[in-house]
């Protein structure tokens, strides 16, 4: 057996199934997209300035043969409410810390077939939608989720760089079709039906975790607290996708109840043992509780005094006296 089909049944062992391989090359048909993205104001603050970073994984790794990409498959039946006003993926434990695991698993065990490895989640610049979909994980839908074959979209993404020449594979083209059901669904119409021409800045997922929230978003959430699933919860390919088989994933009892007053009185140590566990922590407390605030002013307008007293931020203080107070900006 080579070295491409000794990891591939590595991974199956570890219970990864959905597994593919790409040459480690500068992706240069990029940077006319990226550029053009810059230009039109479309890029945001989570995303890498630095436009030969996201094109050149030689930075990462200058012996880089191949680029391993790996799909983490996070959805557990029974649990799938927007409700909660927490995405899906938010429900288990957090997915940068699962994921790191099974990579360094997986990169030992490529040092010990003679090669070099770096495995990364969340932690590179490099377009990771655009490597799964070269890598023949899934094509990338007009909702730009990469959707799985087995799994939809319900995936988190990784990579490994390592110095053995692998074998490469098919990407898979769009099979979206005539199908526009996402488009339609959008709260805030970021998804066009020009191939990569959303507004991500628009995203109800972004805009509920950006640092600052502007007014014209406010009756937008509609009880979302972090993430939007809408385009996620009505495309086809994932109305039969598989249970995860990643333990860690399982929901957690406290992610699943949303109450908004319950969040607005967050207190610091309850957000470390809950929260701060969690892909929604990332951001902090005081996102949590701007949102339920939010949520709560659009559902109880009237209905203040009993959260006024609890507020003791600046930050926090100041999206009170835009909601309440009508202070707005």
């Amino acid at each position: 057996m080579d070295n491409k089909g000794k990891i591939i049944n590595f991974c199956r062992e570890l219970g990864l199934t959905t597994v593919g391989f790409t040459k480690c090359r500068k992706f240069k048909e990029l940077e006319v997209y990226f550029c053009e993205r810059k230009e039109k104001g479309l890029a945001n603050e989570f995303e890498e300035e630095d436009i030969e970073k996201r094109i050149n994984p030689f930075l990462l790794m200058e012996k880089g043969k191949t680029i391993i990409s790996l799909a983490f498959p996070y959805k557990y039946d029974g649990y799938y409410s927007s409700k909660t006003g927490f995405s899906l993926y938010t429900y288990g434990l957090d997915y940068h810390r699962v994921v790191k695991g099974y990579l360094d698993k997986i990169c030992r065990f490529i040092e010990e077939l003679g090669g070099e490895a770096i495995g990364f989640v969340d932690s590179n610049p490099l377009p990771e939608r655009y490597i799964a979909y070269l890598s023949g994980l899934g094509f990338i839908g007009k909702n730009n989720n990469l959707i799985t074959k087995n799994y939809g979209s319900y995936v988190f993404l990784a990579e490994v760089i390592t110095s053995l020449e692998l074998e490469e594979d098919k990407p898979i083209e769009s099979q979206c079709g005539e199908c526009d059901l996402c488009i339609k669904v959008c709260p805030t119409s970021a998804i066009i039906e020009e191939e990569n021409q959303g507004n991500c800045n628009q995203c109800l997922s972004y805009i509920t975790q950006k640092k600052h929230i502007e007014d014209q978003w406010f009756d937008k959430l509609k009880g979302r607290v972090f993430g939007c699933d809408t385009c996620q919860m009505i495309c086809p390919y994932n109305k039969q996708a598989l249970n995860s088989t990643i333990e860690e994933f399982h929901p957690q009892e406290y992610m699943l109840k949303g109450e908004l007053q319950d969040l607005i009185f967050l207190t610091n140590s309850d957000f470390k043992e809950t929260f701060g566990k969690h892909s929604c922590g990332w951001r902090g407390k005081n996102i949590l509780i701007r949102n339920a605030l939010i949520n709560y002013y659009n559902i109880h307008r009237e209905d203040k005094d009993n959260i006024e007293k609890s507020i003791s931020s600046p930050y926090i203080k100041d999206y009170y006296e835009k909601l309440f107070k009508g202070n707005k900006c």
